[in-house]
């Protein structure tokens, strides 16, 4: 692979990056870097987690001139989670240089916005509707901008940012460089490209260079009644570092989090019906390692880049391929490797081969384990934790008192009370799961693609109330959290096609920025 050192940028952009850890470019750093640094226009397919942020982030830092007070570079995000970690990026890669940047997104008070606008930011990094609101407002001046990023525009476009975005190109200076970055090229991104790039190189990394070739996949398939005891007893027996678990719908987040904690994991959920700063302080309990399980929908976790993710599980299979490769690429990242395992109810395994299909990869069946097995693995972690802490030394205090037990009862019998002490044996307390419906059939034996792309959101179907479930339990510590929040701003759009449904944000009077 290629060094850094070997693209033509400054020295105090390659000291951030060796300070980020970052040394060599990945295919979609080098290739978009290059050409960048040429000021050409450059189309960039790629997934999240290729590296797309520092692919562009490096060139616009290098053209920046920080005597010049102007707006010189806008990028443009889907949301406002990925909006607040391209800035943070940037930030980094543009720490030698002290470029000044801004995030501006919808669900924050705009005045606090229009106010740092006036400190003269040379870079701002905003969702389409927050960005447009400001231009209308002329808080917002575009004149000096000579480098703009479309950031994922094919999920922009899914949410039906097209419209705002050609509003924003309309007020950008026609003479600057545009990098855009989709991990598919529908039409009308295309038609964008010709519209407003000027002779764009292309930097497209294949299918296996994406986020899903160091990840092992499997899929479970059970009854949707089956599902939370299968999950609990995975977790048991897998015992993953970090976790995420995908559910289709805002109800099955709040559920199954709420479920997960009355079992003794530490889980949290995260959905558009939080408000910002709930949503923002369990992403950063969860990458902080307070808590293990984070349980979102899709558009919650869209652009989210956690790191030490061990374990990626589908609750519910999703109704996209596309949204099955992002899913599963919050794990594997950075070269390490991960695990997803996708639970499938035998009505939908015709999603489940297209979603094959799709990755050119053929997920592995994957046989539950039993309540004994779960058990095992308990009992497992309970032996290297009373190892790790022998292994420590740290036992004066208590050499007498193992002194003493040890002339009245025999070591075995005693080092097995201590093992059956700390483990946490499988839990049987009863849990509330609604049921969801199934996918829209595929018809016949999973060939035909009608109803496949259905309504997103799933709704909040449902046939049967809660039911109990039996399952393990981990890490009883930490108390019960069910992640829920009232109030706050809300995912989607408030009429027809909403992912999550919910209400409009209310600060643009139209699409919610998330």
């Amino acid at each position: 692979m290629t060094k850094f050192s070997e693209l033509n940028i400054s020295k105090s952009t390659q000291d951030s990056l060796k300070r980020m850890g970052f040394e060599e470019a990945t295919p979609i750093q080098e290739g978009t870097v290059t050409f960048g640094m040429e000021g050409k226009d450059v189309i960039g397919q790629a997934q999240t987690g290729t590296g797309k942020t520092a692919a562009f982030g490096i060139p616009m830092i290098e053209k920046i001139d920080t005597s010049n007070p102007a707006v010189q570079a806008l990028v443009i995000a889907p949301t406002r989670e990925l909006a607040i970690q391209v800035s943070e990026e940037i930030y980094k890669i543009g720490y030698g240089k002290r470029a000044r940047i801004l995030s501006v997104f919808g669900g924050q008070e705009i005045s606090r916005q229009i106010r740092a606008l006036k400190n003269n930011p040379q870079i701002v990094v905003g969702t389409p509707g927050r960005i447009l609101d400001h231009i209308k407002r002329k808080t917002l001046k575009l004149d000096g901008v000579q480098t703009l990023v479309l950031d994922e525009a094919d999920e922009m476009l899914n949410m039906g940012f097209i419209e705002d975005i050609n509003s924003i190109l309309e007020n950008v200076p026609a003479e600057r460089q545009t990098l855009l970055f989709s991990a598919t090229m529908p039409a009308p991104i295309r038609k964008i490209a010709e519209t407003f790039m000027k002779n764009p190189e292309m930097v497209k990394i294949k299918s296996k260079e994406m986020t899903v070739e160091n990840i092992e996949q499997f899929f479970v398939k059970s009854q949707e009644r089956e599902k939370f005891d299968i999950l609990s007893r995975l977790l048991n027996v897998q015992q993953p570092e970090l976790a995420i678990v995908f559910g289709r719908t805002k109800r099955r987040v709040d559920e199954l989090s709420h479920a997960l904690n009355i079992r003794g994991y530490i889980a949290e959920g995260i959905h558009g019906d939080l408000t910002q700063a709930k949503r923002m302080s369990v992403l950063r309990q969860f990458k902080e390692g307070k808590v293990d399980i984070l349980v979102a929908t899709d558009v919650a976790a869209r652009g989210l880049d956690i790191s030490g993710v061990t374990h990626v599980y589908n609750f519910d299979i999703p109704q996209d391929p596309e949204s099955y490769v992002h899913r599963i690429g919050r794990t594997g990242r950075a070269g390490k490797s991960g695990m997803a395992i996708t639970f499938v109810t035998p009505r939908e395994m015709g999603y489940l081969r297209i979603v094959e299909e799709t990755t050119k990869k053929r997920m592995n069946p994957l046989q539950p384990p039993t309540s004994d097995e779960a058990l095992l693995g308990q009992q497992k972690v309970a032996v290297e934790t009373l190892a790790e802490a022998v292994q420590k030394n740290e036992l004066n205090d208590y050499v007498q008192f193992a002194t003493d037990l040890l002339g009245k009862y025999d070591a075995t019998d005693l080092v097995a009370a201590a093992l059956k002490h700390l483990t946490n044996e499988p839990d049987a307390t009863p849990v509330s799961i609604t049921e969801e419906r199934p996918l829209p059939s595929r018809g016949g034996s999973g060939g035909g693609r009608g109803g496949y792309k259905g309504n997103r959101s799933g709704g909040n179907r449902s046939h049967g109330g809660g039911r109990g479930f039996s399952g393990g339990q981990r890490r009883s510590s930490g108390g019960s959290r069910d992640g829920r929040s009232s109030g706050g701003s809300r995912d989607g759009r408030s009429s027809g096609g909403s992912r999550e449904g919910g209400n409009r944000d209310r600060s643009r009077g139209g699409r919610s920025e998330r």
